[in-house]
């Protein structure tokens, strides 16, 4: 799971440069709603995680 969060958080932050790199502001608007969404996939699946632990 720590590979697919760190996977997760990449994409996110290669987004956000690539929305930082473009002209078209709807394709950046696009990529940052991307990145926050990533990110919010890899929240979710830490806090999963930490449930998981709390529960052993």
């Amino acid at each position: 799971m720590a590979k697919m969060i760190k996977s997760l958080r990449k994409h996110a932050d290669k987004a956000e440069r690539a929305a930082l790199s473009v002209l078209d502001r709807d394709l950046a608007e696009g990529l940052q709603a991307l990145a926050r969404a990533y990110r919010a996939q890899a929240d979710v699946i830490r806090s999963k995680k930490k449930k998981m632990k709390k529960a052993s």
